[in-house]
């Protein structure tokens, strides 16, 4: 059942731990006075849809907190998750009615929604918001342009290293740590969630799991917990440069 929260000091933009990346990221504190008359939050329990493709939107927003996949469905029922929505990743799309795919919480999450219609107008008045907008949205495309070469030419090991990589470097970035040396992060994702994601079986993602494991790659207490003793080698692992990329 969604519900409607609140957080502490909800009208305190600064102690948001998205701040520094959210599309409100370049406000001054007129412009984030403004957002905060038209925001409120929500939380979703993992496996919630947050909207269904087609569906209207009333709102647009920021994860907070918590990850959500973007998953298409073809006309024989077949789905294919076609995208992961991060903290301070932006949900909804400004001049459009609905919904081009089926969001889902994947775990627990809150968001800080916008009222759509004040969104859009204010996007018109303050080109910080726009211009933040289109950034995340070059970077979307970039992503997006990435995760097909992942898909389509890397070896399972690769799509394994790639995916840890990613997350690895999203919650550096995100908690202000340097994303080089030593990584410690939590898997938002079940391991079943990661092999749908991948197009790969469960039991190959274990499999490769487990040899990046034994192999020194990754450090891993319990499922989730993850390690990584040099991001270096984690990124080389997955075929890729070391600079950050796109996701970071």
């Amino acid at each position: 059942m969604l519900k409607e929260i609140s957080l502490p000091s909800p009208h305190d933009c600064s102690d948001c731990p998205i701040r520094h990346r959210a599309v409100c990221a370049r406000c001054d504190a007129d412009e984030l006075e403004h957002l905060d008359k038209i925001k409120y939050y929500r939380s979703f329990e993992a496996g919630q849809t947050v909207v269904w493709s087609g569906d209207p939107m009333d709102f647009v927003g920021s994860v907070v907190s918590g990850i959500a996949t973007l998953t298409q469905t073809m006309e024989d029922g077949r789905t294919q998750m076609v995208g992961l929505l991060l903290p301070s990743d932006f949900v909804g799309r400004p001049g459009r009615d609905g919904s081009a795919y089926d969001v889902v919480a994947t775990t627990d999450l809150v968001m800080c929604c916008f009222r759509k219609k004040p969104f859009e107008k204010m996007m018109l008045e303050t080109p910080h918001i726009a211009q933040r907008l289109l950034e995340m949205t070059l970077d979307e495309l970039d992503a997006a342009r990435e995760w097909m070469l992942v898909l389509g030419r890397k070896t399972a090991r690769e799509k394994i290293a790639s995916l840890l990589s990613i997350i690895a470097r999203r919650d550096a970035t995100l908690h202000l740590r340097p994303a080089q040396g030593k990584v410690v992060f939590d898997l938002p994702l079940t391991r079943e969630a990661m092999a749908d994601y991948l197009g790969l079986t469960l039991e190959t993602v274990s499999r490769q799991i487990s040899a990046l494991k034994r192999d020194g790659v990754i450090q891993l207490e319990g499922k989730r917990h993850v390690t990584v003793p040099d991001l270096d080698r984690l990124m080389d692992e997955a075929g890729d440069d070391s600079d950050g990329g796109v996701f970071a």
